[in-house]
């Protein structure tokens, strides 16, 4: 649904299980963020459009985020650290610190030194602040930790649950942004478009470079490892381009909406991704990152593929095994890899994905599209009014609560850690 953009509220009722704020003082709290820095050039005095379309409902029926009200102009820029996603005048008006850092990696890091007294911390998963066990050791006073967008695995959900800390993030705020980025990448690695932009660029007009290595999507067989709703709606959308659709999923989709995209069911687990690896010519990874998924796509994955397979990864880095995916590409097994997620991030400068032939890669910002930034920092607005109020945080946005996982984080997660080797995002300011 789109309308003009309005502010709206939102009656919550208190569930049965208590948040942790309804039995603490939620005055004076601190609050510290961590977010990607400004444009090089400063924040923007002006943007491209005027306005952005209001969403109200997503495809599921889910309403989008109902915050009593916003402090922001929607489209403006707001993920990075001046844009304070639109938080300050709210918090500070309710007599809370609210702290933004950039500097988040390394020991003695600025997200460090505020920690140690913070009562929420606030991550994106296009800038994560890992936070660790040892973290959450040096920030006793801690009691939530939200991501501004989709995504907890920065968080160790293991140790949150341990400690009773609660971990939320915006569900669904930038899911269909992201699968728009990731059917524009496999239109980019299928059509060999980048490196034909770049002849332009530089001046020439070699088409046969340019089509040397450009097909045709039509007819290809395109499998999604998860179905939810990111990979759900990259189905939808590649579907009017005649490809053969596939996919594994933990929770098998409605026999009429596999019927409607003619979509073939593999099962859920690795043995479903290999059977389904063996007959895709690309393969899109829109998974959660937990234990049981880390690495999924080793060196035994990518050899069940397709030699010529593409595979675009917009879900989290570490599925992938970095130096597999590069002998991969680097031998010709793979045509291309595509995707905005690594790990760590930032990755460190050598990281072997910025230099290896026929990728697609970008920074992390298929889910921060101005658009998304509206919805997502709406959300996390939604989410600390109920807090500060003791009510209930919507199970949509709920991973952990109460010493267990719940919400959405029981239907989509597992216990366990996978912040192990996010120390070496301080090597990228080597």
């Amino acid at each position: 649904m789109f309308s003009v953009l309005r502010a709206t509220t939102r009656v919550v009722t208190a569930t049965p299980l208590a948040m942790r704020a309804s039995t603490t003082n939620t005055r004076g709290m601190k609050i510290v963020a961590a977010l990607y820095e400004d444009p090089v050039n400063g924040y923007p005095p002006k943007y491209a459009r005027d306005s952005i379309p209001e969403i109200k409902v997503y495809p599921d029926g889910q309403t989008t985020p109902t915050p009593s009200a916003v402090d922001f102009n929607p489209g403006d820029l707001l993920g990075c650290v001046s844009g304070e996603l639109g938080l300050r005048s709210f918090l500070e008006g309710l007599g809370h610190e609210y702290v933004v850092v950039n500097d988040k990696d390394g020991p003695g890091c600025d997200l460090e030194k505020e920690l140690v007294d913070a009562d929420i911390v606030i991550s994106q998963p296009f800038w994560p602040a890992y936070i660790t066990r040892e973290r959450m050791d040096m920030a006793p006073n801690l009691k939530m930790c939200m991501t501004a967008g989709i995504g907890s695995d920065h968080v160790d959900l293991e140790a949150a649950m341990e400690k009773g800390i609660t971990v939320t993030e915006v569900t669904f705020c930038n899911s269909i942004s992201v699968a728009e980025h990731v059917v524009m990448q496999i239109l980019a690695l299928v059509r060999n478009y980048i490196p034909s932009y770049n002849h332009i660029v530089n001046g020439g007009w070699n088409i046969a470079d340019c089509v040397e290595r450009s097909y045709d999507v039509e007819g290809m067989t395109v499998g999604t490892v998860a179905a939810g709703r990111i990979g759900l709606a990259v189905l939808e959308r590649l579907k009017p381009f005649d490809c053969k659709l596939q996919y594994t999923e933990r929770h098998r989709l409605p026999d009429q909406v596999e019927s409607n995209l003619g979509a073939k069911y593999q099962g859920n687990g690795r043995d479903a991704v290999e059977k389904m690896a063996q007959e895709c010519d690309i393969i899109t990874i829109n998974c959660p990152l937990y234990p049981e998924t880390q690495h999924l796509f080793d060196r035994k994955m990518l050899e069940k593929m397709k030699r010529g397979s593409y595979i675009v990864n917009t879900a989290r880095g570490k599925i992938c095994d970095e130096m597999a995916i590069r002998d991969a590409i680097e031998s010709g097994h793979l045509a291309g890899y595509a995707g905005d997620v690594w790990f760590p991030q930032p990755p460190p400068k050598d990281h072997p994905w910025r230099s290896m032939p026929h990728h697609g890669m970008t920074p992390h910002i298929s889910g921060t599209s101005l658009s998304a930034q509206h919805r997502y920092c709406a959300g996390v607005r939604e989410t600390l009014e109920s807090f500060f109020a003791g009510t209930a945080i919507r199970d949509e946005y709920l991973i952990v609560q109460g010493g267990a996982l719940a919400g959405v984080g029981a239907h989509s997660y597992s216990g366990g850690n996978a912040t192990g080797g996010s120390g070496d995002a301080a090597r990228f300011k080597e």
